[in-house]
This record gives C-alpha cells, structure tokens and sequence, in this order.
C-alpha cells in the first residue's frame, strides 16, 4: 500500500484535532505548524474532511476547526477514505468489480483479501488510539514480528 502525503497528512491533522477540546477550535496555522504541514495543502484536506463529516469548522476570528465526532469514532479508515477514496482500487475499480479470465481469474479474491486485511487495521484503530498512542492489540502484534519491519 502506498500512503500518499494527503492522507498522511490528513491523519496527522485529525490526529492533532483529538489533542483539541470540542470547545476550542484550532486554526488551520497552528495545526500546519504542530505537524510541520504546508498550509495550503491542509486547507484543501480540512475542506474535504469537513465535507464528509470528519471535522466542523467555525468562520471569523474565533473560528478554526474541530472534531466533527468523539476521537473513538473516527477510524483511520474514514479519514483516508474522505481524502482518497476507497482504500484499495485496481484501475480505478473496486476490487470486487474487477475480473479476470483464465489463469489469473482468481486474481480478483486476492485483491479482496488485501483490502480485508488492510480494512482491518485501518477499521480497527482509531483516532484516539494513535493520540493515545495505546493502538489495539491485535495492531501491536503485527508489529512484532522482524518481517514486518524489513523492507520489501
């Protein structure tokens, strides 16, 4: 999987946001700065996220944004589809539109599986996970193995 930098950086956003209380809105500047995001391509993610749900935001000069729900609510999972779409794509389908034909016909159940394995971490943790930096279990073991360290 490749995360790209707008769905790094809107995590890392939301991330920031959970640290916020729902009475104090954050300004886009002191998010950009706190995680060393440029300004203009947060705005753009803000937008989006608001668009679906994830933060609210107030106009004015005691305006900023916040969290739209409880940081237990909000799965990775949400946040990176409210700036990239689905999590996993094949030419621009989901997995389970896709087919094949002959050899490679079983080719469409491994893109299944892979977005199933990924749903299950992103699905699985949340925003107040990470800022608590207490992930799930199960995530925790996955990281323990060697192999899941070495690069591929």
């Amino acid at each position: 999987m490749h995360v790209t930098a707008k769905a790094d950086y809107a995590v890392r956003a939301v991330i920031e946001l959970a640290g916020s209380g729902q009475d104090a809105p954050r300004k886009v500047d002191e998010i950009a700065q706190a995680q060393k995001i440029p300004v203009s391509f947060l705005e753009n993610i803000l937008t989006q996220l608001r668009s679906a749900g994830v933060v609210r935001s107030q106009r004015g000069p005691e305006g900023g944004y916040w969290l739209a729900r409880a940081p237990e609510d909000v799965s990775l999972a949400l946040i990176i589809r409210a700036v990239e779409g689905p999590l996993v794509g094949v030419r621009g389908l989901r997995p389970e539109e896709v087919e094949y034909v002959g050899s490679a016909a079983a080719l469409r159940d491994v893109w299944v599986a892979v977005r199933a394995n990924l749903r299950n971490v992103l699905e699985h943790v949340t925003v107040a996970d990470v800022a608590a930096g207490t992930l799930p279990e199960d995530v925790v073991e996955l990281t323990r193995s060697e192999e899941a360290w070495e690069a591929r």
